[in-house]
């Protein structure tokens, strides 16, 4: 597996670490950087949904790093395909990990509970980027390594022989193009990636691009998401208009992830909604396919702002040392290390969380074409998630778009706007519940 099944922002799949031993830790305890590594020991095995990494050696040579500065500390990895679905289980115990990816699963307001705090957001909101997205009472309670942005990645080649040079600015200019790949190329210009599920949650994360707006959580919270001109209205009809169009593949249910990666390295497929995590496993499946990696392009959401394109940069899943953890200081060493002097984020090619690092290189088209970076507040994420969860719509979760992609190809009965109308009334009747609206 190369990927995860949740969403965080979008991400590249980061690490976990399971516990050696429990201990009777209370809640809310601290875990402290340490100030000599000289003095830090115990063995810390690390859980990850990279089983890629694992077996081909990658973790391990980051450990062996790590050791290098931590000469006492043992670092041991294990895959875990299911990581979502495995660790909810092992939280029931206090055996689940020493360092851990925060599971999307778990309440924002009972993060004391279950971690150990990392600092204040104050502190460490000087160093480091989207730390409000862990921060409860004013404390941080995990740090993503990565920071990711969601966007289309294309093979430019097609594009190119299709007759578009530039990215289009709206949805219908968007369209417009897939349709002329379609005329002019054997390509499929769409991939929906169906039959995996969790791609189809990544068009979630067109919230914020499309207005452009730094808020954009709190106005899933107070407001329809599917209101005319709302962004997930905007990116779930989107969707619909390219499945609705034969513009798609013609069988959602026989999509493959991973022989995905080389069909679009080959020009076999035109296009996917994904994020920047992607880009490096599309260059490696190139290189493996013997084509060229520079003709995987990324390029943004088509909407525009003042005439700028807009994208929204946040955190892929975030590491936190377990509040139970015998060995909480060679855990937060292990965060630190990782985030800061891995080179974890460059050998992704994804953006690294420490707020003085440049951009990756992939995004280079990015800043010459002047595309504004944001950073939508996560304030009222935990409010978000219960309105999700009360609702049950599940934005994070594939269900309602594998029912608007079946609609969209005729598989399930009904209109776009009573689809989505019947979205916002639950979400509406959710809010009321919850006492956000």
């Amino acid at each position: 597996m190369n990927r995860r099944t949740i969403p965080a922002l979008l991400t590249a799949g980061l690490l976990l670490s399971a516990c050696t031993g429990t201990g009777g830790t209370s809640k809310g305890a601290d875990a402290k950087a340490p100030d000599d590594p000289s003095k830090v020991s115990g063995t810390i095995k690390v859980l990850t949904v990279r089983t890629d990494l694992v077996q081909d050696g990658t973790l391990k040579k980051y450990a062996d790093a790590f050791r290098r500065t931590y000469p006492n500390v043992k670092v041991e990895f294990e895959g875990l395909t299911n990581y979502e679905a495995e660790v909810k289980i092992r939280m029931n115990t206090e055996n689940y990990g020493d360092v851990l990816l925060i599971p999307a699963v778990i309440k924002k307001s009972d993060y004391p509970k279950f971690f150990a705090s990392l600092g204040t957001q104050t502190e460490r909101a000087k160093k480091y980027r989207f730390t409000d997205f862990t921060t409860v009472d004013g404390k941080v309670y995990g740090q993503s390594p990565v920071g990711v942005t969601p966007g289309f990645l294309y093979n430019k080649r097609i594009w190119q022989e299709a007759g578009i040079t530039d990215w289009p600015t709206t949805p219908a200019e968007f369209i417009t193009a897939l349709k002329a790949i379609k005329s002019k190329t054997d390509a499929d210009p769409y991939y929906t990636n169906f039959a995996a599920q969790w791609p189809l949650t990544s068009w979630t994360y067109v919230n914020g691009s499309v207005g452009c707006d730094t808020g954009a959580t709190t106005e899933l919270v107070e407001s329809d998401p599917w209101a005319k001109g709302a962004d997930l209205r905007v990116g779930d009809t989107l969707l619909y208009d390219i499945v609705h169009d034969g513009l798609a593949e013609k069988d959602p249910t026989t999509t493959n992830w991973e022989a995905s990666k080389p069909r679009l390295a080959k020009g076999e497929i035109a296009t996917q909604w994904l994020g920047t995590w992607a880009i490096v496993q599309f260059q490696d499946a190139a290189k493996k396919a013997g084509v060229d990696p520079a003709d995987i392009g990324f390029m943004p959401f088509p909407a525009q702002v003042g005439g700028k394109f807009c994208a929204v940069v946040g955190p892929d899943y975030n590491q936190a040392v377990n509040v139970h953890s015998e060995h909480k200081e060679a855990a937060r060493a292990w965060i630190d290390w990782f985030t800061d002097k891995s080179g974890y984020a460059d050998d992704n090619l994804a953006i690294s969380p420490l707020k003085d690092a440049p951009l990756p290189t992939v995004l280079q088209p990015y800043e010459e074409a002047g595309v504004k970076f944001i950073e939508v507040d996560d304030t009222d994420g935990a409010q978000l998630k219960l309105v999700d969860t009360e609702s049950e719509v599940g934005i994070y979760a594939p269900d309602y778009r594998q029912d608007l992609v079946d609609l969209a190809r005729g598989a399930r009965k009904g209109s776009l706007d009573d689809f989505l109308g019947d979205l916002g009334k639950r979400w509406a009747e959710a809010q009321r519940s919850v006492g956000t609206r």
